[in-house]
């Protein structure tokens, strides 16, 4: 098995590098997994017991403690085992973009605290680390040899004159190109994807590649369950071209989930691409690259749908969606330290829903982030809001309203429903605002949905049990202890999209060795609806279900069954198994 993992990877690196570079290249990675230890995978690498939590390493601040060991007191005080994956965003030392900015990749920044103070969440909890792979801080000691011509750095960089034309390379920002640097040889530009603080790394150098090899094997070997493979569908450059989801990138992704094989055979490989659909979903290869893609039109797709009240573009695409390869799964989101996404909409959400949503969402204080387009203009990249404040009213409402907790935990439902495996933002699970002080202070719209929060003052809002912040999260971890019990959420089961109109957004999760199929359903507005249980096909199967979110049951010759406002309904055969366990209250 090792033996064909190495084949692989010394043809994806002549395949980049050519066969005289990618040999000698090749030599030098198979020095670098010498050694690495023989790993049993019984090959499940996920359960429905698979959730994720995403947080920065400073969400939660209390005097005389490192937040690393705060975030870990949260965990184990208000999350326990609802949740058993985390990923911790960069928590290295930085210059800029909270943390993607990266100016050491194999140190913990002290501000957080330390390595134990990490490999000690990852005793009680699954981590996620991510890979920064496209770029590194303009403070790092790797750029600041380059600046020195010290090699190998001196070549770690890519260098323009100025005079190219990149009129065709894709712009994820607004921000330039080619940015200035000032060299032991003079001044000199260098290619910045996304700021002039990230200069990006030189993939056609090997040299880079090993020194990023060794980065990734630290992390692993520092407990990293799944490694999230950050901007990479920018990785590889060629003039030219569009520079984005180049044949070399998917090579590289290839590689990276050998190495990973290799090494720790039960670990998952993450793409991040926010870009439309189809692009994003190339990054499963043939089965031979990311384990898991994020689902990124899911948010935006849930948030219009809730915000009009009408599911018609949600249940069409979700139809439309083909399932995932075989090994293969997504990640689920509804919300993350970056924006809402509006690129993976494009063909899906036609351009006025899109203009509209933007509209509510500047009303509702958030913001929208453009990028460049090869032609000069600028269009919509993402929408700056906290996903709680985005659900306080409706395109219809004149203002405010009652409904904000159930609406947002709709659409919390809707995302533990679809096939993979869910994954909440922090500051959606304490139902987090908008900070507009943060983006004052910082001059970033994304800072709108990275709240820095007082721990104490947090722990009386929960505590309390008659805030937001304390409903949302005792509901959702609730909800999350009935969910794992049940195989029809294992990433694996496959689901079935229903469309039972423009009011409700609904689907099966059923396969055929499945004893216990359940069927989802999910009111999207603000009104009482009746739904007939006796004309969806597959019903007929049993005679009585229960719905797992209340225990409520009821006969599948039922005529009409009502849902209240934005209420779901997990409907299961009453002939589960050991009843009163599945539904008993969380108490852990």
């Amino acid at each position: 098995m090792k033996q064909a993992i190495l084949n692989q990877i010394k043809d994806r690196l002549v395949f980049c590098y050519g066969d005289t570079v990618g040999q000698e290249t090749f030599e030098r990675v198979s020095e670098l997994l010498a050694g690495s230890a023989d790993g049993d995978f019984n090959d499940s690498r996920w359960s429905q017991e698979d959730v994720l939590l995403i947080t920065y390493g400073d969400t939660f601040l209390r005097d005389g403690e490192k937040p690393l060991e705060t975030l870990h007191d949260f965990l184990k005080t208000h999350v326990k085992k609802a949740i058993n994956n985390v990923h911790i965003l960069p928590f290295f030392p930085y210059s800029s973009d909270d943390g993607f900015s990266v100016i050491d990749y194999q140190q913990v920044n002290p501000d957080l605290g330390d390595w134990p103070d990490v490999e000690k969440i990852g005793e009680d909890y699954h981590l996620m680390f991510d890979f920064v792979v496209n770029h590194i801080s303009r403070e790092s000691l790797w750029f600041t040899h380059y600046k020195a011509d010290n090699p190998p750095y001196n070549k770690f960089f890519i260098e323009m004159k100025g005079d190219e034309d990149v009129s065709q390379v894709t712009r994820p920002r607004n921000t330039p190109l080619l940015v200035p640097a000032y060299t032991h040889h003079g001044r000199t530009l260098v290619w910045a994807t996304f700021s002039a603080d990230q200069i990006d790394l030189n993939f056609k150098n090997p040299d880079v590649l090993i020194k990023m090899l060794e980065v990734l094997l630290l992390y692993l070997q520092k407990g990293a369950r799944i490694i999230r493979l950050d901007a990479i569908a920018f990785l590889w450059k060629e003039l030219g071209t569009k520079c984005i989801h180049l044949p070399q990138t998917h090579e590289m992704v290839k590689l990276f989930r050998d190495v990973m094989s290799f090494v720790k055979p039960e670990s998952i490989l993450l793409t991040e691409t926010n870009v439309p659909h189809a692009e994003n979903l190339s990054y499963f290869g043939h089965q031979d690259e990311a384990h898991m893609v994020y689902q990124f039109a899911l948010a935006p797709l849930v948030l219009h749908a809730l915000h009009r009240g009408e599911g018609n573009y949600l249940t069409d695409w979700a139809m439309s969606l083909e399932p995932p390869p075989k090994g293969c799964t997504f990640l689920n989101f509804t919300a993350s330290h970056d924006g809402i996404g509006v690129r993976p909409v494009e063909g899906i959400l036609p351009e006025r829903e899109v203009e509209d949503l933007i509209t509510s969402m500047h009303r509702l204080g958030g913001f929208v982030t453009t990028k460049s387009n090869p032609d000069g203009s600028e269009s919509p990249y993402e929408i700056n809001i906290a996903l709680f404040s985005a659900c306080r009213e409706t395109y219809h409402s004149n203002g405010p309203d009652q409904w904000q907790v159930d609406r947002f935990i709709c659409s919390q439902n809707i995302m533990m429903t679809l096939q993979g495996i869910p994954a909440f933002y922090i500051h959606s699970l304490v139902a987090t605002p908008n900070d507009l002080q943060g983006v004052e202070q910082t001059g970033r719209t994304r800072s709108i949905n990275r709240r820095r929060w007082d721990y104490e003052y947090l722990l009386a809002l929960v505590d309390s049990g008659r805030t937001s912040n304390a409903e949302v999260l005792k509901r959702i971890t609730n909800i999350l202890q009935r969910r794992k019990k049940h195989k029809a959420f294992h990433p694996d089961t496959p689901q079935k999209v229903l469309n039972l109109g423009r009011d409700f957004f609904a689907l099966w999760r059923d396969s055929e060795d499945l004893r216990f199929p359940l069927l989802a359903i999910h009111n999207l507005t603000n009104d009482i609806k009746l739904i007939n249980l006796s004309e969806i096909e597959g019903m007929e199967r049993f005679s009585y279900w229960v719905n797992l979110l209340d225990n409520g049951g009821v006969s599948n010759a039922e005529t009409k069954y009502v849902l209240q406002p934005y209420q779901s309904v997990w409907l299961m055969p009453e002939t589960v198994d050991d009843v009163s366990a599945l539904w008993a209250p969380y108490t852990d």
